[in-house]
C-alpha cells in the first residue's frame, strides 16, 4: 500500500509538472514577464539558505562566534572570485566542519 501510494504520488507530480512545460506555448508569455521570472531563483535561493545560518534550532538568532557563519562567508568570499559553484560549496563546508572539529 505505501509503495502504491508513492507511486501514485510521484505520477500525479510528474504530471501536473509536464503538463506546464509541454502545454503552454512559448509565446504565451510576453517578454517582460519572462525577464522577471529569470529573477525567481534568486529570490528564493536566499530565503532558503539564510534561515539555516542565522537561525539555531530554537529560532533565535546566532552569535557571531557560530561556526555557520563564518563556513558562509568563506562561501561568499570564494564563490565571488571563483565563480565555481563546486567549489564554493566545497570551500564553505570544509571551512565550517574544520571550525566544529577543531575548534
Amino acid at each position: 500500500m505505501t509503495w502504491t501510494s508513492i507511486f501514485i504520488a510521484g505520477f500525479i507530480t510528474y504530471l501536473t509538472r509536464m503538463a506546464m512545460i509541454t502545454l503552454i506555448d512559448k509565446d504565451f508569455f510576453n517578454e517582460n514577464f519572462r525577464k522577471i521570472l529569470n529573477y525567481v531563483p534568486s529570490v528564493v535561493f536566499p530565503s532558503i539558505i539564510f534561515p539555516g545560518i542565522f537561525l539555531d534550532d530554537y529560532g533565535t538568532l546566532v552569535t557571531i562566534t557560530d561556526p555557520k557563519i563564518y563556513g558562509a562567508l568563506t562561501a561568499v568570499f570564494v564563490g565571488f572570485f571563483s565563480r565555481n559553484v563546486i567549489l564554493t560549496i566545497a570551500s564553505g563546508l570544509a571551512s565550517y566542519w574544520f571550525l566544529i572539529f577543531v575548534f
